[in-house]
């Protein structure tokens, strides 16, 4: 058997999810490589080979984590809903009152030298939890207090605990539960309710912020300086201003591969504005290469769902396409000021550690989904 067969035999699955896999992670590593020295030099002294070498070792690792979580079969997922979410709420509540303050943001628990991202985590538990609960409740779906309740509550609760320090990833992460939801037959006045139920907890959160800013533990005056940069500064600030400069500088076919010159000027441009380097370097073909990619992965699980022979499945894939999709749009939207500046990574693009892993542990369960439903083991 050829080399070629057998990695084909190894890697079961859609092959055009692993396509969209193989691509990004190319890109991650040429554009992270680009776009490092500002942070090499702000962080590590200008080491700009140990920063790609650490980022190539947990990309690695991250595909390896792709290809184990893809051998599992999607059911058992099923198993891990509950544990996974029990252990999240306390991380996360750990982490709001005794967190790592990185770059004025309590997101991180460190230890022995190791930053970790609760916040990664509790997205799959609670979108795995999520279709679970919609899985086995299908028969009385639209009573309040068998089904409702038991949803609603722990995705009110993991998103309150994720907003105070990450406001648009907890929106993201309740916009796709209210999204699986309704393709789960909720009624629509129960999804009206979560969503009301959700405002109430944001408005509880910006009062919390605004009347016990002594606290530190609501970023109120950061949102409200987001929004108030976002409409009323035509350059949309100076980072957004700087990303604005390298797209405009990339023109159609880029300026090639390492030779970006708003690396210089951009902070983090190898995380939250890494697209705009990719497109100064590789131009509009080459960001809308990568857009096409993100548009692909959620245009092959909208496949999947509609051939899957099991309501759990299909509601794990779609939940967790739709979490990187859009996540992956809100981020290039900021680059392109079309939305206030978040902290949002591209995912498996941007360099970083939990992301890059978690966002690798989606695409695995979304394959395992795509192997057993396209009969292939």
């Amino acid at each position: 058997m050829s080399l070629g067969n057998r990695i084909a035999a190894e890697l079961r699955g859609d092959r055009t999810i692993w396509m969209i896999v193989a691509v990004l992670s190319l890109f991650s590593i040429l554009a992270v490589f680009s776009s490092s020295g500002w942070e090499a030099w702000r962080s590590r002294g200008g080491n700009t080979t140990g920063m790609i070498i650490g980022h190539i070792v947990k990309l690695a690792f991250g595909l390896f984590l792709v290809y184990l979580c893809h051998l599992i079969h999607y059911r058992r997922y099923q198993q891990f809903a509950r544990p996974m979410l029990l252990l999240t709420i306390p991380l996360l509540i750990f982490t709001l009152f005794f967190g790592t303050n990185i770059n004025d943001a309590n997101r991180w628990i460190s230890f022995a030298g190791i930053s970790f991202q609760p916040s990664e985590m509790a997205k799959i538990a609670l979108i795995i939890y999520v279709a679970r609960a919609l899985t086995i409740k299908q028969d009385y779906i639209n009573s309040l207090r068998q089904a409702f309740f038991p949803i609603i509550i722990p995705v009110v609760l993991v998103c309150g605990l994720i907003a105070p320090s990450n406001l648009s990833t907890a929106m993201i992460l309740f916009a796709t539960c209210v999204l699986l939801m309704f393709m789960g037959r909720v009624s629509g006045q129960y999804i009206i309710m979560m969503m009301v139920l959700g405002a109430m907890v944001f408005v509880i959160l910006v009062g919390i912020g605004k009347v016990y800013p002594e606290l530190d533990l609501v970023r109120v005056d950061t949102w409200e300086r987001r929004v108030e940069i976002f409409l009323h500064d035509e350059d949309g600030g100076f980072q957004v201003q700087q990303a604005k400069i390298a797209i405009a500088k990339g023109g159609i076919f880029g300026n090639g591969p390492g030779n970006s010159m708003m690396r210089h000027y951009l902070p983090y441009c190898n995380a939250d504005f890494i697209y705009a380097i990719i497109c100064e370097e590789y131009g509009l073909i080459g960001g809308t290469i990568v857009l096409a990619l993100y548009v692909l992965l959620f245009l092959r699980n909208v496949r999947l769902v509609t051939n899957s022979p099991k309501a759990f499945g299909a509601f794990l894939a779609i939940g967790l396409s739709l979490m990187l999709t859009v996540q992956a749009l809100a981020n290039m939207a900021v680059n392109l000021h079309l939305v206030p500046a978040t902290g949002l990574t591209l995912p498996l693009v941007s360099m970083g550690g939990t992301s890059v892993m978690f966002s690798c542990i989606s695409l695995g369960m979304i394959l395992s989904v795509s192997k057993y439903i396209e009969g292939l083991e």
